[in-house]
């Protein structure tokens, strides 16, 4: 069989190697020379803590099997089953962390409720106030702005595998796709992973599709100077992962408001050491599209200050600021929007910001769902 794929951001890529994997000749085409979108400008997290229970942790749980098993066999992907730990600071926070305790999904997600002390053995490089922490032992981490590149290198060992850069797709037939550079590929499927890109060939072909796109805001910075042995997040991801909800959670939005421009901008922190030293620190949401064209200070203001409360520290100088865009379906319970678009092309797209950590699964049950 030779499947097309269309885009090689993280879910691409991974309908690639199942692709491969299963036998199969690829060509992949991307309309940059390598992606250049949210598969880069994303925490490189495998987030299983805040995922909705039911197919959402299951997607989650199984791409983190996925990711561990080809980080053994693809060092580069920098895969480090490193988990997390939500910092909580006040009562209201802290019944919100009990609350998830009881979940039925609990074990399966790692979770564990964490004193002071005990998250500070955990990881050293907490020294400021909390009253708790939530430990996430199945959360990892993987290193975003180079992961598609080693896996294209361990693809192309294969000889089943040829990458196409520069290359956008502006006609789709059955089993077929025509570039702009005038060239017809043909193959026994086509699988269409174009990210945030949804107008174009994509809007001829679904004019309703039900995703939409979603701006954010990051940065990082200088190396930490020590190690940041576990992924970072504040009480305010509560608020934004659907893990959470509940009574408690209730309470505390009733009784809690995020500051000014946590608010303002939907803010949540979440941060991730990278292989450098360096730290990946985010993030903002907004939904309203057209997007501004500028990154906004005060987020990043807000970000550094909440970073500095949890380390105890002065923050690294800053060295990168970024924004990024990502496809999120519109009934944000569903993981996915996967659909035959023609004969032989599906469109695969919108998994929001569960890309990085869901991909691997997302793109397995596209492979058994086409029979490769």
């Amino acid at each position: 069989m030779r499947v097309i794929v269309v885009g090689a951001g993280v879910v691409g890529t991974m309908h690639a190697w199942h692709a491969v994997e299963r036998g199969h000749e690829v060509l992949h085409i991307e309309r940059e020379s390598e992606a250049r979108g949210a598969s880069l400008r994303n925490f490189g997290l495998v987030w299983v803590s805040g995922r909705a229970g039911g197919e959402e942790l299951e997607t989650a749980l199984r791409a983190r099997a996925l990711w561990e098993g080809i980080g053994e066999r693809v060092p580069e992907l920098g895969f480090r089953p490193n988990g997390s730990l939500t910092v909580v600071t006040n009562e209201a926070e802290l019944a919100v962390a009990q609350a998830v305790l009881q979940r039925p999904d609990a074990a399966a997600r790692g979770y564990k409720l964490l004193g002071p002390d005990e998250a500070r053995a955990l990881n050293p490089a907490l020294r400021g106030e909390m009253s708790a922490a939530l430990w996430c032992e199945r959360d990892a981490a993987v290193e975003p702005r180079t992961a598609q590149r080693a896996l294209k290198a361990e693809l192309l060992k294969s000889g089943r595998y040829t990458f196409l850069g520069g290359r956008e797709v502006r006609e789709v037939g059955a089993s077929a796709v025509r570039d702009d550079h005038g060239e017809v590929h043909t193959g026994d499927t086509v699988v269409l992973c174009t990210g945030a890109w949804l107008g174009g060939l994509v809007r001829e072909l679904v004019p309703d599709l039900p995703v939409r796109r979603v701006r954010l805001q990051m940065m990082q910075t200088d190396p930490l100077g020590e190690e940041l042995t576990t992924s970072v997040a504040d009480a305010d991801s509560f608020r934004y992962y659907p893990a959470y909800g509940g009574e408690a959670l209730d309470a505390l939005t009733a009784a809690q408001a995020q500051p000014p421009v946590a608010d303002a901008h939907r803010m949540q922190l979440l941060m991730v050491q990278r292989r450098d030293g360096g730290l990946t620190i985010g993030d903002t949401h907004e939904y309203e599209d057209p997007f501004g064209f500028d990154v906004v200070e005060d987020p990043y203001e807000h970000l550094a200050g909440v970073v500095e409360g949890i380390l105890g520290r002065p923050l690294p100088r800053i060295r990168r600021r970024w924004a990024g865009v990502y496809a999120q379906c519109t009934d944000t319970g569903r993981v996915v929007h996967r659909q035959q678009v023609q004969d032989g092309v599906w469109l695969v797209t919108g998994p929001g910001g569960r890309g990085m950590t869901c991909a691997p699964a997302i793109a397995e049950t596209t492979a058994d769902e086409l029979g490769w």
